[in-house]
C-alpha cells in the first residue's frame, strides 16, 4: 500500500527472540528512514506464531494475513516453539503458510562474509565467501506440510512434487540474479543444485534448468548432486556464486553455509514471489536465551537491508537503496572495527547494546 513518500510494513515478531530482535530492527530502521529522509514507514504489528496458536488455536490469524497481502513489504522475526505441535508432531510454523498464501517461490539466503567476525574455515580465502542459495519454496519435499499422511501408525510419507512452472520461474530468478551479480562484479555463474542421479523429480529439475540455461549464454552454469554440494560448500565455498535448488536441499543448506560464515545470528533471508516479498532472519526462536538480552540482531538487520533493496527496487526510490547501503556498510565496519562485539561470539553486547551501536555508526558515517 504504496502512498506516496509512506510505505506500509506488517511486522509480525513472533515468538522468543523473534520479539527482542525485531524491537531492535525497528528502532534501527526509524532512525535510518529519518537520517536518509527515504520514506516513512507505516509500521503494522500483528500476532502470528507458535505462542498465539497455543492461546488461540490459530498460528496465523486471517486479518494477520490480510494485512501482510496488503502491504509493501512483510519484515518477520522469528516463529515456533518446541514444545507446541501440531497432531503429527511437526512444530508450528506459519512462515511456510505465509510463503503459500503469498506465493513466495524464491526463498532467497545470501551468504557473506563479515569480517571480523569469527568463522570455522581457517583458509584465507573464506574471507571472499559472497553466494546467494536461491530456494524453490511452493512445492518440493515441503508439499504435503499440514496434510498429515501416517497410515495405520505403520508408514508415513511426505511426496516430493517438482513441477515445470515452479522450477522454471525460480531458475529463472536465479539466473536474473546472477545477471545482476555479475553487474556488480561477481563471477555470474549459477549452479543447480539436486539429486538427478537417485530421484527422478529433481532429474526433472536438472532438464528444466538446462533448458533455462540456454537463454542466459553469458552466465556460466554446473550442476552439482546435493551431497557434493555439501562436501564443496565446506572445502571451498568461495568458488560459488549463485546456487538454485529444491525446497528440503536449499533449507538444509541454507543452514550449512551459514554456519561457514559464523553462524544463523549473522544470516539474513529473503522470501521473494512476483507481488509480495517477506523479510526474516534464518535463525530459529532459540526460546532458550529469549528475554535476556543474548540473541544477535545482525541477521533481522541484514534482512532489513534486502527489504530496503527490495523496495527501492520495486518502487523505484533510490533513497532506500541509500538507506540499505549505509546499514549495511555500518554493520560491517562495526564488526570490522571491533566497534560490535555480540554476546554470541563471547563479546559484551547484548541484543540491545547492537542495536544502538549501530544506531551510533549510521549517526557518525
Amino acid at each position: 500500500m504504496n502512498n506516496g513518500n509512506e510505505l506500509q510494513i506488517a511486522v509480525l515478531a513472533g515468538d522468543g527472540i523473534g520479539i527482542e530482535i525485531m524491537s531492535v530492527c525497528l528502532e534501527v530502521l526509524d532512525m535510518l528512514c529519518r537520517r536518509t529522509a527515504a520514506v516513512k514507514l507505516d509500521v503494522v504489528s500483528m500476532p502470528a506464531g507458535a505462542g498465539y496458536y497455543r492461546d488461540t488455536g490459530t498460528a496465523l490469524p486471517q486479518e494477520t494475513l490480510e494485512v501482510a497481502r496488503r502491504a509493501d513489504a512483510v519484515l518477520f522475526g522469528a516463529m515456533g516453539l518446541p514444545e507446541v505441535r501440531t497432531a503429527e508432531g511437526t512444530e508450528i510454523q506459519p512462515q511456510l503458510d505465509l510463503r503459500l498464501a503469498l506465493d513466495l517461490y524464491a526463498g532467497v539466503r545470501p551468504i557473506r562474509t563479515i569480517a571480523g567476525a569469527p568463522t570455522p574455515l581457517a583458509d584465507p580465502r573464506a574471507a571472499e565467501i559472497d553466494l546467494v542459495i536461491v530456494r524453490e519454496q511452493t512445492e518440493g519435499l515441503f508439499s504435503d506440510v499440514g496434510q498429515a499422511r501416517v497410515r495405520n501408525d505403520a508408514v508415513a510419507v511426505d511426496r516430493m512434487v517438482i513441477s515445470r512452472k515452479g522450477s522454471e520461474r525460480v531458475v529463472e530468478f536465479a539466473f536474473k540474479l546472477a545477471e545482476q551479480r555479475k553487474r556488480d562484479g561477481r563471477p555470474g555463474h549459477v549452479t543447480c543444485v539436486d539429486k538427478a542421479n537417485v530421484l527422478a523429480s529433481t532429474a526433472f529439475f536438472r532438464k528444466i534448468f538446462k533448458q533455462r540455461a540456454e537463454l542466459y549464454p553469458e552466465i556460466k552454469t554446473d550442476c552439482m548432486y546435493v551431497d557434493a554440494a555439501s562436501l564443496n560448500l565446506v572445502r571451498a565455498p568461495w568458488r560459488f556464486d549463485v546456487l538454485v535448488t529444491e525446497n528440503m536441499f536449499g533449507d538444509i543448506l541454507s543452514d550449512l553455509c551459514a554456519g561457514l560464515i559464523g553462524g544463523m545470528g549473522l544470516a539474513p533471508s529473503a522470501d521473494i514471489g512476483d507481488e509480495h516479498g517477506v523479510f526474516q532472519p534464518c535463525h530459529g526462536t532459540a526460546p532458550d536465551i529469549a528475554g535476556k538480552d543474548l540473541a544477535n540482531p545482525t541477521a533481522m538487520l541484514l534482512s532489513a537491508v534486502l527489504m530496503l533493496e527490495w523496495l527501492s527496487h520495486r518502487h523505484g526510490i533510490d533513497a532506500l537503496n541509500q538507506a540499505a547501503h549505509l546499514l549495511e556498510s555500518a554493520i560491517h565496519r562495526g564488526y570490522s572495527e571491533g566497534a560490535i562485539r555480540p554476546a554470541e561470539f563471547g563479546g559484551p553486547d547484548g541484543t540491545r547494546a547492537v542495536g544502538q551501536k549501530v544506531i551510533e555508526l549510521i549517526e557518525n558515517a
